[in-house]
């Protein structure tokens, strides 16, 4: 029987301190499903990383490509790669075996967690800035939305992210473990005034802004799709412009709109759990929300594959290593 209770720990060692392995060795059947539920998310984790490494590589190799709006989805892509690469791994292995990475990994993890998610969700107020801006302000749109403006933007986004993940976590990285009931275990308790900063500062704040900018955008696109039904040169819109939107700006507009839509949908269980009042990231049903949120870095190429052809066409020119031919990066892809 002690032999039993020794397999079934983490560290059979500390047999006090050590945590239980999240599934019984007695249990065939459990065990089973735990090998196909690590599968599934690993063959998730990779497929993720592998289609968000093609939008990297895309974006970043094409010249025509070098477009302000598609350095956005560049930064969005590196966000949901890492997500890929990082995220859904250390998931997987919190929920499906034991954690032997250690205290201090634990909390850099946690704090990276935070980082990338924040970063994801500053890449989509982004987009959506940038959208507002192609639709509703297309006269200024060239002089105030260039390359080096936009480069700088995602920059900012991505200081501020690596700023906000340490202070969200800084107790946990000044004192890993703290939280952890046993050794082979990660978990991440905030409390209300942190919880309450991280609800307003990654949900709040940017989602009502979204909401507010892909409003604005949605209804000037509708007067100047009319308008162009209709002939009509130019229409006054709400922003006091005069003009009327290219076919490709609002075909643009669309298509991040949908990606945008699917971000929400995919981002707003995991608040609506927190917002419930269970503030432990290790309980089964943030576990499920969290793993739909990382999931949404899965469909963002998947969107980019059925609603953009410059992504089609640069997939093929990567898979089949013309890329590795000289003067590819002046292949026309558009």
């Amino acid at each position: 029987m002690e032999t039993q209770d020794g397999a079934a720990l983490c560290f059979p060692q500390l047999s006090n301190t050590s945590c239980r392995k999240p599934v019984s060795p007695q249990s065939k059947g459990a065990q089973s499903e735990a090998v196909l539920l690590q599968i599934m998310l690993s063959s998730i984790s990779v497929l993720t990383a592998a289609l968000n490494l093609l939008v990297i590589v895309s974006v970043s190799h094409f010249r025509q490509l070098h477009t302000p709006t598609n350095i956005l989805l560049l930064s969005l892509a590196v966000s949901d790669f890492l997500v890929g690469l990082l995220l859904m791994p250390g998931e997987t292995l919190r929920k499906t075996a034991c954690w032997f990475l250690g205290d201090l990994v634990c909390s850099l993890y946690n704090s990276v967690s935070f980082m990338i998610t924040s970063a994801s969700v500053g890449n989509m107020v982004l987009i959506s800035v940038d959208r507002y801006l192609a639709i509703c302000e297309p006269l200024h749109y060239t002089a105030r939305v260039t390359e080096r403006r936009t480069k700088l933007c995602v920059c900012v986004c991505w200081l501020c992210s690596v700023l906000y993940g340490i202070l969200i976590v800084k107790d946990d990285l000044t004192h890993p473990g703290r939280h952890n009931s046993c050794y082979g275990e990660c978990v991440i308790v905030v409390d209300y005034i942190t919880g309450t900063i991280d609800l307003l500062v990654s949900f709040i704040i940017p989602v009502t802004v979204i909401v507010v900018l892909y409003l604005r955008v949605f209804v000037v696109a509708v007067s100047q799709a009319r308008a162009m039904r209709s002939h009509v040169t130019a229409v006054t819109l709400q922003c006091s412009v005069t003009v009327t939107a290219k076919k490709s700006e609002l075909k643009a507009a669309r298509t991040l709109g949908v990606l945008v839509v699917v971000f929400l949908i995919c981002f707003f269980p995991y608040y609506c759990v927190t917002l419930a009042g269970d503030d432990s990231l290790n309980s089964s049903s943030v576990s499920f929300v969290l793993d739909l949120f990382y999931f949404n870095s899965c469909l963002n190429p998947v969107i980019y594959a059925l609603f953009y052809p410059w992504f089609r066409k640069a997939v093929k020119l990567i898979v089949t290593l013309q890329i590795l031919q000289p003067g590819s990066c002046e292949a026309n892809v558009l």
